[in-house]
C-alpha cells in the first residue's frame, strides 16, 4: 500500500500552466502599473527623486521593452534580495552582425584537421597516380601496355584467318569456275 493511503498524497495535484497569453498579459498590467507610478510621481513633484532605472525607461521608449524584460529575467524571486556571483556562470552575449570576425582564423578541432589533411593527402595521391609516378599507377601502366598486346596480336591473327579464309574461298571458286568451264 502507498505512503499516503488511498487518496494519494500532495504530489499527485493537478498542475496548472499559466498560457502565454495570460503571462503577456500581466507583464502588460505591470508595464502599465509601473507607467502610471510615474506619472503620478511627476504629478507630485518628486520626478528627480525617482528612480533613476524608471526615470530613463521613460526617456527611452522604444528601448524600455527590451530592458524591461531584461530586468525581470534576471531579477525572478530571491534574486532581487540577494546579490549571488557565480564564476562559472557564461552570460549569454549576443553579438551583433558588424562585430563578426569573418576573417579572423578559424580554430578547426582536432578531427577537423584531421579530416582536411586526409583530404588533401587523398588529393595528392591522385594526382601522382594520374601522372603515372605510384606503385599502382605503374603497376595498372604496366597491366594495361600487356592487354594492348594481346589484343594487337589477337587482332592480327584474326586479319591473317580472315585472309587465309578469303583466299581459300577464292581458290575454292576458281577450283570450281575451271571445272565449269572444262
Amino acid at each position: 500500500m502507498p505512503k499516503g493511503g488511498r487518496k494519494g498524497g500532495h504530489k499527485g495535484r493537478a498542475r496548472q500552466y499559466t498560457s502565454p497569453e495570460e503571462i503577456d498579459a500581466q507583464l502588460q498590467a505591470e508595464k502599465q502599473k509601473a507607467r502610471e507610478e510615474e506619472e503620478q510621481g511627476e504629478e507630485d513633484g518628486d520626478g528627480a527623486a525617482g528612480d533613476p532605472k524608471k526615470e530613463k525607461k521613460s526617456l527611452d521608449s522604444d528601448e524600455s521593452e527590451d530592458e524591461d524584460d531584461d530586468y525581470q529575467q534576471k531579477r525572478k524571486g530571491v534574486e532581487g534580495l540577494i546579490d549571488i556571483e557565480n564564476p562559472n556562470r557564461v552570460a549569454q552575449t549576443t553579438k551583433k552582425v558588424t562585430q563578426l570576425d569573418l576573417d579572423g582564423p578559424k580554430e578547426l578541432s582536432r578531427r577537423e584537421r584531421e579530416e582536411i589533411e586526409k583530404q588533401k593527402a587523398k588529393e595528392r595521391y591522385m594526382k601522382m597516380h594520374l601522372a603515372g609516378k605510384t606503385e599502382q599507377a605503374k603497376a595498372d601502366l604496366a597491366r594495361l601496355a600487356i592487354i594492348r598486346k594481346q589484343r594487337e596480336e589477337a587482332a592480327k591473327k584474326k586479319e591473317e584467318e580472315r585472309k587465309a579464309k578469303d583466299d581459300a574461298t577464292l581458290s575454292g571458286k576458281r577450283m570450281q569456275s575451271l571445272s565449269l568451264n572444262k
